[in-house]
């Protein structure tokens, strides 16, 4: 039988200017997301939805979302194949069209992932790792959309290290 695993946050809306939501001008896209533990993400929209850019939006959080997972996966298997991760960084990015009746939905996620890696670390194997993060990656498993990589593998010669 399947584990099953329950997530438990908080979203209390701060926007309310005063007039609520009397017309769609009235009122801020401020939230908070809290959970126990890691304590309050100051929330909003996206910008170009009246949202403050200073603050994390929905779909910010779900490229993040993407990517850690993506990395999180990406280490364990590598420690599973003794590919030596030494750094590990990530520029992703989401494309999401939206309709003119205003729903939308994310077309895809690239990954960018520059992975360094040991001298004795094997670059192949390394670089294939990324291919198989999909079988694992929770939140890779739940979209429905395409998540591409496009993934540097670095290889440490002492000192120095390269491009491989």
């Amino acid at each position: 039988m399947d584990k099953l695993h329950h997530y438990e946050i908080s979203i209390l809306w701060t926007g309310n200017l005063g007039a609520g939501t009397a017309t769609p001008r009235a009122y801020s896209r401020d939230h908070e997301v809290s959970a126990d533990g890691p304590g309050t993400l100051a929330g909003t929209s996206d910008p170009a939805f009246r949202g403050d850019p200073a603050r994390w939006n929905p779909e910010q959080l779900l490229v993040a979302s993407v990517a850690q997972c993506h990395m999180l996966w990406y280490l364990g298997l590598a420690a599973a194949a003794k590919v030596t991760v030494t750094a590990y960084e990530d520029h992703p990015t989401g494309s999401m069209a939206v309709a003119e009746n205003g729903s939308g939905q994310f077309t895809g996620i690239t990954l960018r992932p520059q992975v360094t890696i040991t001298a004795d670390s094997d670059a192949d194997a390394a670089r294939a790792l990324h291919g198989r993060v999909g079988d694992y990656c929770f939140i890779a498993r739940s979209v429905n959309f395409p998540i591409q990589h496009e993934e540097t593998i670095l290889q440490e010669l002492g000192d120095t290290t390269t491009d491989t």
